[in-house]
């Protein structure tokens, strides 16, 4: 960690004699004391702040960011869950929540991130995904003098770890950690009751090409913190899939994260609406969740929210 050195200049306090010894002396430990107060109460510029980025990269800030450009949707959601939302001068193009973040001007992202839209907005600091964006995008935007945090969380933990390490870059570690020991909080209280059942995760709708959260997803690690199985926690990561698989592993629930817009069959009426789902088990006692708004699929504080829901809504069915 780089450390300011401030050098003090204090001034020379001129003590004239007095008749007594003894009031001399004593207006020697006075101006001693007085220095000494002085000194104390002088200004310090705070100390660097650093932490370790998701990718092991060391991130030093002078101060806390006040310009931030948060490319990944999750990063978007932790700045302004921590209060940060008026240091967001852009953001990545899929970045859409919370609504205001819409407000920010929007810059190119993933694989084709815009360099130049970014510096442009001079930020002070820049927080990029390891997953959407490339380790030279850093290497270019750290030449151009910017400094970069990678999130990347895969898990709960990097979850937590991640809103802990921004809360620092931005100067609400207080407001970070809060956040954390209430996501734990929700986690823990869901933990002691649990529930039962089985559980196919949707992330991709059948038209696109069904896509499924297997194991080492937070997806199924919130299904198995509240009791439910994942039928495809054989799988490993985001997986593609088949119908037939589906069909054969028969869930008792199914949570679709598509997306409605306002206009034709809503996800989960689609999934009600197909016609070889019809001998499923969640299909024919309409058990399915549609949480629409990214909540289970994004490494963010919301994911106590949307662990919450899904609780819920197998208690309720």
């Amino acid at each position: 960690m780089k450390k300011r050195i401030l050098v003090i200049m204090l001034s020379a306090v001129l003590v004239f004699a007095l008749l007594l010894t003894g009031c001399a002396g004593n207006s020697s430990a006075s101006s001693a004391s007085s220095a000494s107060s002085s000194a104390a109460s002088s200004s310090s510029k705070p100390a660097a702040i650093s932490v370790v980025d998701m990718t092991g990269r060391t991130v030093t800030l002078d101060k806390p960011a006040e310009k931030v450009v948060a490319i990944s949707a999750s990063a978007c959601e932790i700045v302004y869950a921590l209060g940060a939302g008026d240091t967001v001068v852009g953001r990545g193009e899929f970045c859409d929540w919370p609504f205001e973040v819409f407000e920010k001007p929007a810059v190119a992202s993933g694989s084709g991130t815009n360099i130049e839209q970014i510096i442009a907005l001079k930020p002070d600091l820049v927080i990029l995904d390891m997953m959407a964006q490339r380790p030279e995008h850093a290497e270019q935007l750290e030449k151009a003098g910017i400094s970069v945090y990678v999130a990347g969380a895969f898990d709960i933990e990097g979850t937590y770890e991640s809103i802990l390490q921004m809360g620092t870059l931005l100067g609400k570690d207080a407001e970070a950690r809060r956040m954390v020991d209430g996501m734990k909080a929700t986690f823990d209280a869901l933990a002691a009751k649990k529930v039962s059942g089985t559980v196919y995760f949707e992330v991709s709708p059948l038209e696109f090409g069904l896509w499924t959260a297997g194991n080492n997803t937070f997806m199924n690690e919130v299904a198995e913190l509240i009791g439910l199985k994942n039928i495809f926690a054989d799988l490993d990561g985001w997986a593609e899939i088949s119908e037939e698989q589906v069909l054969m592993r028969n869930p008792d629930y199914i949570l679709t994260v598509g997306m409605y817009f306002g206009e034709g069959v809503k996800p989960d009426e689609e999934i009600m609406q197909r016609a070889s789902w019809q001998s499923v088990t969640a299909v024919k006692n309409g058990s399915i969740l549609n949480l629409a708004n990214n909540e289970l699929s994004r490494p963010g504080p919301r994911l106590a929210e949307g662990a919450q829901a899904l609780y819920d809504f197998v208690l309720a069915h």
